[in-house]
C-alpha cells in the first residue's frame, strides 16, 4: 500500500542515474534513494544525514526522492546493467526496497548479504522484523485502532475481532475505515477481514500461490463480513479518502473510532492533532497488518564501505530511539534495546506479531473485489 503523495516521476529519478557524481577527492558521498513519504525523507535529511556525518566527516549523504517503488525498480533495473558491465551504478544505498527484485538481482549478485559479521548490532534487530537477507530492517509500522477515550473507557476497548465487530453494532455510526486503495490503515482494515475469514492463518496469501480461482474463494466469504458492517459505520456505510482524513475525523469527533498507521497516530497526537485522550489498541487474537521498510544496499555501489556504515548507524539507539519519538515509528531493533521511559510510554501497542499481507496481484484483486462487491455505488476516482 503507497501512502506518500507522488513527488517526482520514475522517469526523473531514473534519469538521474545519466547525470555524473560532483564530489570533490576528499569527499565520499553515499548516493541514497528513497521511495518513502515526504516525513521520512525530512527525518533522513534534517535527523538521520547531519548525526552521520558528524560521527563521519569526510562522509557526506546524498539523498533523492525517487518517487515510488516504481522510481527505485527503475534505478535498481538500471544498476543490475552496470552490475553486468561493471560500471558505476551510481547508486549506493536504498532507504527502504525488495530486493526480490528485479527478479535476477540476488542471484546474480546486486544486492549486500547482511550478517553480525559486517553490520554491527545486527544481533539487536527485532526477530520480527527479518524478511531476506539482502534487507536490513531499521523502522516499522503497523495499522492500530484509534478511539476517543472520553466516549470509549480504555476497558472497554476491543482486543478481538469478534469484540471490534460487536461494538461497531452497538455503537453505529462511530466507526469509519478508508477505502482501501487509498491508504493503508483502511486497506489492513479490510486484509485483517479477509484474515478472519479464513482461519486467521496469513500465511494463506503469498505472492506466488495467488491465483484467481483461489482468490475469488478466499475473498468471497471476507466481502460477506465487511457487507455485515456496513450499514453500522458512518453514515450507514460512509469511507474516508485516505488515512488523514480518518484521523480528521476522529479529532473532529464526528467517530469515536477508526484504523490508523501507528507512525501517523503517534505523530498527530505529539503535534496536538489528535488529543492526549486518544487511545490505542491491538487486537489480540490476530493484530492488523503492518511491515517494516528495509534497507538494501548495492554490492556494486562506488562507496559500498560507507554505505555499510550508514545502514549500521541506523540500528544505533540514537537513532532508533529517533524513529519513535519524531516519526512515531516502531524501531528496526527489539524494544529490549530501547529506553525504559520508551518503552513503558508505548507498551500498549509494542506488536507481538506483525502480520503481513502480499501486494501484485493480490493487492489489485483486493481493491477491485471490495468496490464490487462491498462499495459499488462508490466511485473509484
Amino acid at each position: 500500500m503507497n501512502r506518500r503523495d507522488f513527488l517526482v516521476t520514475s522517469t526523473a529519478a531514473a534519469g538521474m542515474l545519466m547525470l555524473p557524481r560532483i564530489a570533490s577527492a576528499a569527499t565520499t558521498t553515499i548516493d541514497l534513494y528513497s521511495g518513502s513519504d515526504a516525513n521520512i525523507i525530512d527525518f533522513w535529511n534534517n535527523v538521520v544525514r547531519p548525526a552521520f556525518e558528524k560521527a563521519y566527516p569526510g562522509v557526506v549523504v546524498k539523498i533523492t526522492d525517487a518517487g515510488d517503488n516504481t522510481g527505485l525498480r527503475a534505478i535498481a533495473d538500471r544498476a543490475l546493467a552496470a552490475l553486468k558491465t561493471k560500471a558505476d551504478p551510481q547508486a549506493d544505498i536504498f532507504e527502504t526496497f525488495d530486493p526480490r527484485l528485479p527478479a535476477s538481482g540476488a542471484e546474480a549478485g546486486l544486492w549486500v548479504e547482511f550478517s553480525a559479521q559486517n553490520i554491527k548490532g545486527f544481533d539487536h534487530v527485532n526477530p520480527l522484523a527479518f524478511d531476506s537477507k539482502y534487507s536490513l530492517p531499521y523502522r516499522g509500522s503497523q495499522v492500530l485502532l484509534a478511539y476517543d477515550k472520553t466516549k470509549l473507557d480504555p476497558k472497554d476497548a476491543p482486543k478481538s475481532w469478534e469484540q471490534l465487530t460487536a461494538w461497531i453494532k452497538a455503537n453505529p455510526g462511530q466507526f469509519i475505515y478508508n477505502r482501501p486503495d487509498k491508504g493503508g490503515s483502511g486497506g489492513n482494515f479490510v486484509r485483517r477481514a479477509i484474515h478472519e475469514a479464513n482461519g486467521r492463518d496469513p500465511k494463506k496469501f503469498t505472492i506466488d500461490n495467488f491465483t484467481a480461482d483461489y482468490a475469488n474463494q478466499a475473498l468471497k466469504p471476507a466481502w460477506a463480513l465487511l457487507n455485515d458492517l456496513a450499514p453500522s459505520l458512518y453514515e450507514k456505510g460512509a469511507y474516508t479518502a485516505g488515512n488523514t482524513q480518518s484521523i480528521q475525523l476522529l479529532a473532529q469527533g464526528v467517530v469515536t473510532m477508526t484504523p490508523v498507521w501507528s507512525d501517523q497516530v503517534l505523530q498527530a497526537i505529539s503535534q496536538g492533532v489528535l488529543p492526549e485522550t486518544t487511545g490505542l489498541v491491538q487486537l489480540g487474537d490476530l493484530a492488523l497488518c503492518g511491515g517494516f521498510s528495509r534497507m538494501t544496499v548495492f554490492s556494486n555501489g562506488a562507496n559500498n564501505e560507507a554505505a555499510m556504515k550508514l545502514a549500521a548507524f541506523l540500528l544505533t539507539k540514537e537513532m532508533q530511539e529517533a524513529i519513535i519519538t519524531e516519526i512515531g515509528g516502531f524501531p528496526g531493533i527489539s524494544w529490549d534495546h530501547i529506553s525504559d521511559e520508551l518503552r513503558q510510554k508505548y507498551a500498549d501497542v509494542i506488536p507481538a506479531t506483525i502480520p503481513t499481507f502480499p501486494a501484485g496481484d493480490w493487492e489489485t484483486t483486493i481493491n477491485d473485489g471490495w468496490y464490487r462487491n462491498v462499495a459499488p455505488g462508490i466511485s473509484r476516482t
